[in-house]
C-alpha cells in the first residue's frame, strides 16, 4: 500500500491532517501551517463554483463586461454562484472604499480656501 502524502492546497506543506466530514461525508482536512491562507480544504471538490481557481475569474469576466448568464456558460457554473461571487467581492470593497471615499469627500469640501 503506497501513501501519498497530502499538501496545503495554498502552501504546499505536508502538514495536513483530518478535520471531520462535510454533511456529505467527504472528509475534510486541516493545514497546520497557520500562515496558510486556505486551512480547511477538501481533497475534490464536486461544486465546481466553491474553487478559487473559478472565483477569481468570475469576477475578472464581470470587469470585462460579461453577464451573469454569459459567465455562467462560459464557466460551466450556476447563475446563482455567479451572483452571490460577485455580492461577496461587492461587500468586501464597499467596506474598504468606503472609508477611502468618506475621508476624501470631507477633505475636498473642507479645503476650499476662498470659501
Amino acid at each position: 500500500m503506497v501513501l501519498n502524502p497530502l499538501h496545503g492546497p495554498a502552501c504546499q506543506r505536508t502538514g495536513v491532517v483530518k478535520h471531520g466530514q462535510t454533511a456529505d461525508g467527504k472528509q475534510r482536512f486541516l493545514c497546520e501551517n497557520p500562515a496558510c491562507t486556505r486551512q480547511t480544504f477538501l481533497r475534490e471538490y464536486v461544486d465546481k463554483g466553491l474553487l478559487p481557481e473559478v472565483k477569481k475569474p468570475i469576477v475578472d469576466m464581470a470587469m470585462n463586461g460579461s453577464g451573469i448568464g454569459d459567465t455562467a456558460r462560459v464557466r460551466h457554473i450556476s447563475p446563482t454562484t455567479v451572483i452571490e461571487t460577485l455580492k461577496k467581492r461587492a461587500s468586501h470593497t464597499s467596506h474598504e472604499s468606503r472609508g477611502l471615499v468618506s475621508g476624501r469627500a470631507g477633505d475636498i469640501e473642507g479645503s476650499d480656501p476662498e470659501g
